[in-house]
């Protein structure tokens, strides 16, 4: 459960310590986000899996970063 405070963290409840779980909840924020694409610069581009993205537009597979493109 997502709450206001620490995002998708929430789901840890009140185990594994803030700092851990403001890490998380900041790492997750970046990779669930649109990023931009590299090949038709829009943003549209999503994770399919660590280190794969894909963009929604153009359709465009490739490898990036495990959290951001």
């Amino acid at each position: 459960m997502a709450t206001k405070k620490v995002g998708t963290a929430g789901r840890f409840g009140a185990r594994y310590g803030k700092r851990l779980r403001s890490k998380i909840a900041e790492i997750e924020k970046k990779q669930k986000s649109w990023h931009k694409c590299p090949y038709c610069a829009k943003f549209k581009v999503k994770r399919v899996s660590v280190g794969i993205w894909q963009c929604r537009s153009c359709g465009a597979k490739f490898t990036g970063k495990a959290y951001e493109v």
